[in-house]
């Protein structure tokens, strides 16, 4: 009976002795790995962007772009996004010189009375994660339309060529200043998803412009020049 005893208090005492363990050693850590992923940063999904030129991906794929944070256009469906809608809703004038001037990283322009920063950044992925872009900078990232640029140069004019776009969801593009293309509904990031029509790249410096709004869900975006064959034009150069 001694032994079933000893047995049964054994029993009953180490629960309370785990308890204890993991009540007086465990929240320490706890704290710590809770501050760890708390910790926003836009890595692994870009890197600053240097001076250096830098040229699209081996798919020809625009990595480099000026991503500005988001601006807040609150919308729980992404159903509403009809031609209409998004043409309406990147009609309206943000900021100055919207379509005119190219930013510089670390520059601010002012919405709606809120100050918004231009982010030169390198994307690590094919596609824009523009959700992370948010998310990492501890930014709205639901109910936003956020603006990109770049600067693409080109060693030669180039006739025919196209612009072909995918994004999350309804996204519209222009090049040089003249619509290019328009992806409206709700829809999943694919590439080559919207194709524009014969467009020409001139000498030189040429400028890219998209709007992408969301509601719920993910946002990304990508963009890549392909030539009549729909082969991507790869001998073009990146740089603000």
């Amino acid at each position: 009976m001694k032994i079933l005893r000893n047995l049964f208090i054994l029993l009953f005492a180490l629960p309370v002795v785990s308890a204890f363990l993991v009540f007086s050693i465990a929240p320490a850590g706890a704290d710590n790995n809770a501050k760890v992923s708390d910790t926003r940063t836009i890595a692994p999904y870009f890197i600053q962007a240097t001076s250096s030129p830098k040229a699209p991906d081996p798919d020809g794929f625009l990595l480099r772009w000026l991503l500005l944070e988001p601006i807040s256009k609150p919308n729980r469906s992404n159903t509403v996004f009809t031609d209409s809608y998004v043409r309406e809703a990147f009609s309206k004038e943000y900021f100055p010189n919207q379509f005119t001037v190219v930013p510089k990283g670390g520059e601010s322009v002012t919405v709606e009375g809120q100050e918004l920063k231009w982010h030169a950044l390198d994307s690590t992925n094919f596609n824009v994660k523009l959700f992370r872009f948010a998310y990492g900078l501890n930014k709205t990232h639901y109910g936003i339309v956020f603006w990109a640029v770049t600067v693409v140069n080109s060693p030669r004019e180039m006739k025919n060529v196209r612009l072909a776009v995918g994004s999350n969801s309804a996204s519209m593009w222009w090049l040089n200043g003249k619509e290019a293309v328009i992806l409206s509904g709700d829809r999943r990031m694919v590439m080559d998803d919207s194709v524009s029509k014969r467009l020409t790249l001139n000498k030189g410096k040429n400028i890219i412009w998209g709007a992408v709004i969301n509601g719920p869900g993910m946002s990304d975006f990508c963009v890549r020049v392909i030539d009549e064959n729909g082969d991507p034009v790869k001998d073009l150069t990146i740089g603000f």
